[in-house]
């Protein structure tokens, strides 16, 4: 698993420049001031991170707005998620809160069809969440009886661990740095 996010990292640094990955005080800082904070500039891949091609600025999606995927029990799967991680289901009614992330960097990534990343071979998918204690989460996950790995290898981005929901589907937590 370390070794795969290694790989990753070293082709989002070079497509986008070490600066991709912000820090928690520039993250702070720019969601405080609305400004994005100073950086230095990357060469490789800037056109596309500054959303211009060709000279004119490109319209950019702003976040993903959902994920949806389909479930053997789709009601009991939303009340783990609900129950363990604290995912809003969709709301029910007009005036039910939706789930609202906080505002932090999400890595998109496509990944061959044999990376070995998600572990079993079927699952095309795997969840990233950010979590602000990765220890207390894994302890509240524990405490559920739910199994959870922490990766013993700190990266230079943060701290990760890997679970699974009760469909198998993967799931990996992540603490930035």
């Amino acid at each position: 698993m370390h070794f795969q996010r290694r790989q990753l990292l070293r082709t989002l640094s070079f497509a986008f420049g070490s600066s991709f990955i912000l820090s928690r005080k520039q993250l702070g800082l720019a969601a405080q001031t609305a400004v994005s904070p100073k950086l230095s500039p990357s060469p490789a891949g800037a056109a596309v991170r500054d959303g211009i091609a060709g000279g004119t600025e490109m319209e950019k999606v702003t976040g993903i707005g959902g994920f949806f995927f389909r479930a053997k029990e789709p009601k009991a799967l939303g009340s783990w998620y609900q129950q363990h991680l604290g995912v809003s289901l969709t709301p029910s009614s007009e005036g039910d809160p939706v789930w609202e992330q906080e505002a932090g960097p999400t890595v998109f990534a496509p990944f061959p069809e044999t990376s070995k990343y998600f572990g079993d071979a079927q699952k095309v998918w795997m969840l990233n969440f950010r979590v602000r204690d990765l220890d207390k989460m894994a302890a509240q996950l524990r405490a559920a009886g739910i199994e959870i790995k922490i990766d013993p290898q700190s990266s230079p981005i943060g701290r990760f661990a890997r679970v699974h929901d009760p469909e198998g589907n993967p799931i990996e937590l992540w603490q930035p740095a």
